[in-house]
């Protein structure tokens, strides 16, 4: 028996802490590999709905949900035997949700985080905040991939890395999201998986904003490109590995975040160009564009780390110092080009 096989059917209840695309779309994954899946949702009503009709009327609503798959507003209930306990909210509630239901988690659950991005001030990932509230670092792992939820709920194939400190964690979540079109690897590196979550989405916003400027595939290549040698810089001075940018984590889900029509971050980047605020663009979509609040966090973190991340201060600089377009695309373009990779630190595993 592989270790895939083992771990499939090891886990009689999983819980998805929120409701929105993402955690919709992840109860498909796990439901086939364990007995029961139990989605937590902030609204009763949504929970009532989701049990009577079998579909979120929020979000994926033709997505039509397994049959070992409920729904409930009482966190307590939601959390009561989950051997896994999955995180999809938005990383500015992270924090808040992990400390409330803390109490209702089993000291011995696995905690798996789908949610992308860096807290302000803190300039912690999101793992750290899973720790700090949940506690024991060993039984995290975090997620991240070119995953967009509209086509994995449609049964499209896709992949991702599961990273986690601890191996045995890292394969027992491998094996419980394996599935015909649904592909996962695993990694120890969780800094460098979790930094490529975070920045790709400032890229996006980058990428959006060149193509709402009319910009063509030669630029839009160019920031891609740029972007995940940012990212690398950023997770080589984090500790993390320069190489994981190269992989699902990094390249694979920015090239699905700066390119597709289901990306926040791409489409509020459009929308930006054309004038519309990143309130009016929340308030329109009802979706939190992570990459906002990303730009502000990862640029604190640069700034107080001495990191080059020109792509990542320009969209700040449109974000937060209301700096108009075109100067912060004069802010890329006036810089002088240097060695391609530059700023890293490549691991060859000799001391």
């Amino acid at each position: 028996m592989t270790v895939l096989e083992a771990c499939r059917g090891s886990i009689s209840k999983a819980c998805v802490v929120g409701s929105g695309s993402w955690g919709t779309a992840f109860t498909g994954i796990l439901a086939p590999n364990v007995g029961e899946v139990v989605l937590w949702c902030r609204s009763a009503q949504v929970a009532e709905e989701i049990n009577l009709k079998r579909r979120n009327p929020r979000r994926l609503c033709s997505y039509e949900l397994c049959d070992n798959v409920s729904a409930t507003a009482d966190a307590a209930v939601a959390l009561d035997g989950a051997g896994v306990v999955v995180l999809a909210v938005p990383s500015a509630h992270l924090r808040a949700v992990c400390r409330a239901i803390a109490p209702h988690v089993a000291c011995d659950a696995i905690i798996v985080v789908l949610t992308k991005g860096m807290e302000l001030d803190t300039h912690k990932l999101m793992h750290e905040i899973a720790t700090d509230e949940l506690g024991d670092a060993s039984r995290i792992a975090v997620v991240s991939g070119p995953n967009h939820a509209e086509e994995i709920s449609c049964g499209q194939v896709s992949a991702a890395v599961v990273a986690s400190s601890n191996t045995s964690v890292a394969e027992r979540v491998q094996g419980l999201l394996f599935s015909y079109s649904f592909r996962s690897y695993v990694s120890s590196d969780v800094v460098g998986v979790e930094v490529c979550g975070a920045v790709k989405n400032v890229v996006a916003i980058a990428c959006g904003l060149a193509a709402g400027l009319g910009a063509g595939d030669n630029t839009l290549a160019v920031l891609m490109t740029r972007g995940i040698a940012e990212v690398a810089r950023i997770s080589s001075a984090l500790g993390g590995d320069p190489l994981t940018p190269m992989g699902l984590a990094g390249m694979g889900d920015l090239v699905a975040t700066c390119t597709s029509e289901h990306s926040r971050n791409r489409t509020f980047g459009e929308a930006l160009a054309h004038g519309e605020t990143l309130a009016e663009y929340e308030a329109r979509t009802n979706m939190v564009v992570e990459g906002a609040r990303a730009a502000m966090s990862v640029h604190e973190l640069a700034v107080e780390r001495g990191i080059e991340a020109p792509i990542t201060a320009a969209v700040h600089g449109v974000l937060v110092n209301e700096l108009d377009i075109d100067s912060a695309k004069e802010s890329l373009l006036g810089r002088l080009p240097r060695e391609e990779f530059y700023g890293m630190t490549v691991k060859t595993g000799k001391e």
